[in-house]
C-alpha cells in the first residue's frame, strides 16, 4: 500500500492538504496503543506498524518537496540522484546568491534581513509548487524532478534560515 492509498487519496501533487490531515488523525486514532492495551502481541505490534507507517507517510505527503520526490520514486524516477543531480546554471547562481546573503546576514546579526530572504525564498517556493501541479498533471516528470530538487534545496535552505534566525534571537 502506498501513502496516498493510506490516506484515501488520490496520487497528485495538488492534494488536499485538510483531507490528508483528517484522515491522518483518524488512522492515529485508530491505532492508538491504547486501544490495543488488551489485545494480543500480533494485534499490537500490527497496531504500532500502522501507527509508524502513517507517520512517515504523513510526513512526506505534507511536505510538497517531500511529496513531489515521492509521486516520482512511485513512477520509478529517483529525485534525489547522486548520478544525476544536476541543475540549471541560474538556479546554481540563485543558491550560491542566497547563500551568501544568508552568511552576510548572519555576521552583521541582521534578522530583518534573513527574514526577508525567508520570505524571498518561500515565494519562489509557492511558484514552484503551481510549476509542479502542472508538469505532474501532464506527465512531464524530467521537469518535475527538476523542480523537485530545486524545491528540496529551497526548503532546506529555509530551514537553516529558520536555524539562524533562532540562534540570533
Amino acid at each position: 500500500m502506498n501513502y496516498f492509498e493510506l490516506f484515501k487519496l488520490p496520487p497528485t501533487f495538488g492534494l488536499d492538504v485538510a483531507t490528508l490531515e483528517s484522515n491522518y488523525r483518524k488512522i492515529q486514532s485508530e491505532s492508538h496503543p491504547d486501544r490495543f492495551v488488551t489485545a494480543s502481541s500480533a494485534e499490537k505490534l500490527a497496531s504500532m506498524q500502522t501507527a509508524t507507517m502513517a507517520n512517515e507517510a504523513y510526513q512526506t505527503l505534507k511536505s510538497p518537496g517531500l511529496r513531489a520526490a515521492y509521486l516520482l520514486s512511485l513512477q520509478g524516477v529517483a529525485a534525489i540522484d547522486e548520478k544525476n543531480n544536476q541543475m540549471p546554471a541560474d538556479f546554481l547562481m540563485q543558491q550560491m546568491e542566497w547563500r551568501e546573503a544568508i552568511e552576510d546576514a548572519e555576521n552583521a546579526r541582521d534578522v530583518s534581513t534573513l527574514e526577508s530572504l525567508l520570505d524571498e525564498i518561500g515565494g519562489a517556493g509557492k511558484n514552484l509548487q503551481e510549476s509542479l501541479k502542472s508538469q505532474f498533471q501532464h506527465h512531464h516528470l524530467s521537469e518535475a524532478t527538476t523542480s523537485t530538487r530545486k524545491l528540496i534545496f529551497m526548503d532546506k535552505v529555509r530551514a537553516d534560515i529558520v536555524k539562524s534566525i533562532e540562534k540570533l534571537d
